[in-house]
């Protein structure tokens, strides 16, 4: 399995810069509490979970396409919808889960405001990330926080719920990237590498 570069970046980060060891202390804390609190939530989106197979995913998201909701993306393993942020912005919201055991136990999602320009402040990725957390916020509850280095050049905002971990940051100067997770599988991967 590749590891999440933007993890990677940040956990080293957070290491080497002692100025944030209590930040990764506390991250920690919450995940450990929420881990250990047994709390199961494997809902994603669209009638989409953490723990699908395979199978039910596709069956999923075709019964989405023939209604016209879900459509296909502009690389071959994504799925399209277009999404209505809290702003009222339109947005281009693309997914495709990792699995395993042929279930899913990773959601990468991906954000793009429609008509973005880089010269539109008002369409920037930060609004856009803004945006993306107050979206997930209706679907998932409130209670992110953020995460970020001493320079603040990696900025994530986070939410755990038991078993269920998303994480929204910047991806590029377009994009904003999420990852809803199930920390169970998840942690059981990067032991087993």
């Amino acid at each position: 399995m590749m590891i999440n570069r933007f993890y990677l970046r940040f956990v080293l980060s957070c290491t080497m810069l002692s100025g944030l060891i209590s930040c990764q202390s506390e991250y920690q804390k919450i995940e450990q509490e929420e881990l250990s609190s047994g709390e199961i939530n494997n809902e994603l989106f669209l009638d989409l979970e953490l723990g699908m197979v395979r199978k039910d995913f596709f069956q999923t998201c075709w019964d989405w396409n023939k209604k016209g909701v879900l459509s296909n993306g502009p690389t071959e393993l994504s799925v399209e919808y277009n999404v209505t942020l809290p702003s009222g912005k339109d947005a281009k919201m693309r997914f495709y889960p990792k699995f395993e055991d042929d279930k899913i136990y990773l959601m990468p999602v991906e954000f793009t405001y429609e008509g973005w320009a880089p010269w539109n402040e008002e369409l920037s990725v930060e609004n856009l990330r803004e945006d993306v957390v107050a979206q997930f916020e209706e679907w998932y509850g409130p209670g992110f926080f953020e995460v970020s280095n001493e320079d603040r050049s990696l900025i994530a905002f986070v939410k755990i719920d038991g078993n269920r971990r998303v994480r929204v940051f910047k991806k590029s100067l377009s994009v904003v990237r999420a990852e809803i997770a199930d920390l169970n599988i998840l942690k059981s991967l990067e032991e087993n590498e």
